[in-house]
């Protein structure tokens, strides 16, 4: 029996090493078997060719086309002013802005008709003595016969009269005319200094007007912006949004380059001009002087540019896949930036262009693709 206590132990030992041993081994199979796949993943898309329309932004103040510090020409008493001739008040082109007492400049035309009535009869009178001396110097011996026999010099002073009596009537019947003060254009009222009862003389300021037949937006081109202006820019039409009219956008023109690169900020500006900003010839919505508005307008158009996310593109690298599934890097040139795109241009595959990169993408770098999340998304839907 003592044979047997020790066997006993001794087998024991021996059957736990070798389970201990076969477990070893099924672990180090099911390891071989079951290799983890360390490769990064990514996601490609395709992506396609495109002729991008460039759009331009800027921003402005709204200014009238022009500003008048209105004056009389003729002095004389205020007799009536226009209800609408007050501050903020609307006048169309033409319409009487005040009236000054016209008797003395009725008097005075009156008096530069009788005037011309005068010289142009006495022109008749020296014309009929000169035809007269003119028949009778045919009688007469050629010596004899002289300009002033003839009555030239009488005649011509005669005519001389005659003008000037005209030149007095057209003053006369102008001063007449401006006896009624009239708006030079369709103007906004910004101040009068006038009342009934005054007394004005020529080229004393009485009121300041502002041109409404057209608006101008004074707007800058940045540097980088020049480039992508287009060759028809003055002429064409922007849209303008003005801060204080959400949702309303107006029509205007590029009317002009002003030809200056500012020294400081390297922009240019252009000048636009929006037709009748106060609406008296239509129903468009009042743009009011002094609004600040932002402009949008089109500029050249981009031909085969690739529109893709700013991330994709670093130190102006973007990342495709060979038919190896692994990683290439290809040098792109970033035509523009645009909401938060960058368009650009180059030598790649388009059609495996990575759109998630690994933390770190090496050229030649193996990956594992998978479905893009929004593929994922609609094949679940679908």
């Amino acid at each position: 029996m003592k044979w047997m206590r020790v066997a006993l132990p001794i087998g024991v030992f021996v059957l736990g090493y070798l389970g201990m041993k076969g477990i070893e081994a099924s672990a180090s199979d099911s390891a071989i078997k079951e290799e983890v796949d360390t490769r990064p993943t990514v996601t490609i898309e395709s992506i396609s060719p495109e002729d991008v329309r460039v759009r331009l932004t800027s921003y402005g103040e709204i200014t009238p086309l022009e500003t008048t510090n209105l004056a009389a020409q003729v002095a004389g008493e205020v007799e009536s002013w226009n209800p609408k001739f007050v501050s903020g008040g609307l006048i169309r082109r033409g319409e009487t802005l005040f009236t000054i007492e016209p008797d003395s400049y009725e008097a005075a035309l009156l008096l530069a008709e009788a005037n011309l009535a005068s010289a142009k009869a006495q022109l008749i009178q020296e014309q009929a003595q000169a035809d007269v001396a003119a028949i009778e110097a045919k009688s007469m011996p050629q010596a004899r016969v002289t300009d002033l026999y003839l009555r030239k010099p009488q005649v011509l002073s005669a005519q001389a009269g005659v003008k000037s009596a005209e030149a007095q009537l057209k003053i006369a019947k102008r001063d007449l005319e401006n006896c009624k003060v009239k708006a030079p254009y369709d103007a906004l009222i910004v101040s009068r200094d006038i009342s009934t009862g005054d007394y004005v003389t020529p080229g004393s300021e009485v009121a300041v007007l502002n041109n409404i037949e057209y608006a101008e937006v004074t707007f800058p081109v940045a540097g980088f912006d020049r480039m992508f202006l287009a060759d028809n820019t003055v002429g064409s039409e922007i849209a303008i949004d003005v801060d204080d009219m959400q949702g309303t956008t107006i029509k205007g023109t590029i009317h002009r380059d002003t030809g200056v690169i500012d020294n400081n900020t390297r922009m240019s500006y252009f000048v636009a001009r929006i037709e009748d900003p106060y609406a008296i010839h239509s129903n468009k919505p009042i743009v009011k002087f002094g609004s600040y508005s932002t402009i949008a307008f089109e500029g050249k158009t981009l031909n085969d540019v690739y529109r893709v996310p700013q991330e994709l593109v670093t130190n102006r690298l973007l990342w495709t896949l060979d038919d190896d599934n692994k990683l290439t890097s290809h040098k792109v040139t970033v035509v523009r930036e645009e909401n938060g795109d960058f368009l650009i241009q180059g030598t790649f595959n388009p059609d495996k262009v990575v759109m998630t990169l690994p933390e770190y993408p090496q050229n030649g770098m193996a990956v594992k693709v998978i479905a893009n999340t929004s593929d994922v998304v609609t094949a679940k839907a679908n």
